[in-house]
């Protein structure tokens, strides 16, 4: 099975691959892994097809990632596949290194990750791992390189996001004003400000569910 035909079978359960590549044993990749790939929503249309779920709409806590394991373990089965989640744990999987390490995503300069398609909406739903080496396709640039602006920097309007920290109750106070109510519905600004990821989406209506499970009322 190639790349395309991993993609294409993902895109028909609305996620995509958002990174591969061939791990090394400091990788941290189960013994027998021959190609790891990261999973992200597909879009458009991810967040239509989630909440149709019966995970979405069953009443019970975490319905993404309750989706997440059904989909993805069952088609990591069929693939003779492993698969983890972000929320497994602890010990939690060292998604961040393997997203870096995957080539499509990189350190922004306000500390997320950036993603090539996504931009700073950068979502991992899974990884899997794959026993088969996979040719994997040509690796695009950061988009950091070529933003002359850095809208990032200037978005927060807490200064909450820094290069090198992350004033978590500077942003949750904020959250419960209501000047954060714009954060709250639409996602947070920092995220949006991001030129890379604004062909990708995402909805506002997915960024607020991601904000209200960060900052529950």
């Amino acid at each position: 099975m190639t790349y395309i035909d991993l993609q294409s079978s993902l895109q028909a359960l609305h996620l995509d691959i958002f990174g591969a590549f061939h791990p090394k044993p400091e990788d941290d990749a189960p013994t027998g892994t021959k190609t790891l790939l990261l999973l992200g929503p597909h879009e458009p249309g991810f967040w239509g097809h989630f909440t149709a779920s019966h995970e979405y709409q069953d009443g019970f806590p975490d319905p993404l990632d309750r989706w997440s394991k059904r989909i993805v373990n069952h088609w990591a089965a069929q693939m003779g596949a492993q698969a983890v989640f972000p929320s497994d744990g602890p010990p939690y999987a060292p998604f961040t290194n393997w997203a870096t390490t995957s080539g499509r995503a990189w350190i922004s300069p306000v500390g997320l990750l950036v993603h090539d398609l996504a931009g700073l909406f950068a979502s991992y739903r899974a990884a899997v791992f794959l026993p088969e080496k996979i040719a994997l396709p040509p690796l695009p640039q950061n988009p950091c390189n070529d933003c002359q602006h850095s809208p990032c920097l200037s978005s927060c309007p807490v200064d909450a996001l820094k290069p090198d920290s992350y004033d978590i109750a500077a942003c949750k106070a904020h959250l419960t004003t209501k000047k954060g109510e714009i954060c709250m519905k639409t996602g947070c600004l920092v995220r949006q400000a991001c030129p890379a990821g604004h062909g990708y989406g995402r909805l506002a209506e997915q960024s607020a569910f991601h904000m209200a499970a960060f900052n529950p009322s």
